[in-house]
């Protein structure tokens, strides 16, 4: 869009035009002519209704504009094309012209974040763009929950990559120009946003592309085992998978002790430690918890090994002692978490262990058959929100 008039501005905006009007007045938007606007010009109207609702009145900023202590000429750099204005259609009309559920497709704006829309709320242009990937899932067959599903995964994930991305941003370019003492354009560093915003982008892509190979892969193969002994070629052998926590003794005490910075890289030195070693005996990590980090292993016996490793890892490295507790079973999987009674008597065994301990079950015991590690014998015990007692083990490099 290289320009519009006032109405068709202010209906992108999702304005009013005597709003518009009154951002001329006040100089925060300076069209030509006062008729024309451009995407820039919308991205000024979406940012001060942003600004305003934040609490800081127009006066106040156009005052600021016009000391020159701020300035909004960033929102032309085309790295902010991303600030999507406001599509022509309502949810409810798309729902209409489409066959979408109307809940589904709500389901949308939920994902990225924000609030429930009401049905009668016109859709963004981003969100526009997500429609047409819906509609052919739903043509070929695909389940509503399903697709739910994978829309907040997608949603959840890339926020803690926008989020990060704006942490960094704001640490490495924002913050040493304020120190500086820089205007505001320089701040805005609207060069640096367009010549590095596409290499990130790039990024994201490669890494993605990445992780859809592996997990691509690893459908193939369990396809593959299946085919081939249902024909009778090849005996798949059924093993059940292994939850671990790894959990660090004192970290919340830690952090607390030493701030924000420095938790922040006490957390990056133990996710890297960790990272590796699950990743090198078939692990993944699931998630953070605080304290801690919930893996997942398709075979238990590495995933002992990896628990060894990465209990021995932080401890050469200076951190604060681990300690470890993995369990073999049934697990639900469902939006990029795993859920279940494995995970949790995974969970609680981690908490019954001691400081470098790493302590599995009985039936992780059995499915091992990892060379040079053993395991003690603990015997049967009562851990906190498990009926009857779970006989353990404490796993150790023979």
């Amino acid at each position: 869009m290289t320009g519009s008039g006032r109405e068709e501005a202010a209906e992108r905006a999702g304005v009013e035009p005597s709003y518009l009007a009154r951002l001329i007045d006040l100089g925060i938007i300076a069209s030509e002519g006062a008729e024309r606007f451009s995407p820039g010009d919308v991205r000024r109207a979406l940012m001060a209704g942003s600004l305003e609702d934040a609490g800081i009145p127009l006066e106040g900023l156009a005052a600021a504009i016009e000391r020159g202590a701020l300035s909004l000429d960033f929102l032309d750099a085309a790295a902010y094309e991303r600030f999507s204005a406001l599509a022509s259609e309502t949810f409810r009309q798309v729902s209409d012209r489409t066959g979408i559920p109307l809940e589904l497709l709500t389901g949308i704006r939920e994902a990225i974040g924000m609030a429930e829309p009401s049905p009668d709320d016109r859709l963004r242009e981003d969100e526009m763009a997500i429609v047409p990937f819906i509609e052919l899932q739903l043509a070929e067959g695909f389940r509503p929950a399903a697709i739910e599903r994978l829309l907040r995964v997608q949603g959840d994930s890339t926020r803690r990559i926008a989020e990060q991305e704006a942490a960094w941003w704001n640490s490495e370019v924002i913050e040493p120009a304020m120190a500086a003492g820089k205007g505001p354009d320089e701040i805005s560093n609207a060069d640096l946003s367009d010549r590095i915003s596409p290499l990130s982008e790039q990024t994201v892509l490669a890494m993605y592309h990445a992780h859809q190979a592996r997990a691509w892969t690893a459908n193939i193969i369990e396809a593959f085992e299946t085919l081939m002994a249902r024909a009778g070629i090849h005996s798949r052998l059924e093993r059940l998978p292994a939850i671990c926590f790894l959990d660090i003794t004192g970290y919340t005490r830690l952090t607390q002790e030493r701030g924000d910075d420095a938790a922040a890289d006490l957390a990056a030195t133990v996710a890297r430690s960790v990272q590796r070693s699950s990743v090198r005996h078939g692990g993944k990590p699931i998630k953070w918890l605080g304290d801690g980090v919930m893996f997942y292993f398709a075979d238990p016996g590495p995933g002992v090994r990896a628990a060894l490793e990465m209990v021995d890892g932080l401890a050469a490295a200076g951190l604060p002692p681990a300690h470890v507790g993995l369990h073999s079973g049934p697990v639900l999987y469902q939006e990029g978490d795993y859920f279940g009674q494995t995970v949790n008597l995974s969970s609680r065994i981690a908490d019954y262990a001691r400081q470098d301990e790493v302590l599995v079950s009985q039936a992780v015991a059995d499915a091992s058959q990892e060379p040079g590690i053993a395991f003690v014998d603990i015997g049967p015990v009562e851990l906190k929100g498990v009926s009857g007692t779970v006989h353990l083990l404490r796993a150790h490099l023979a």
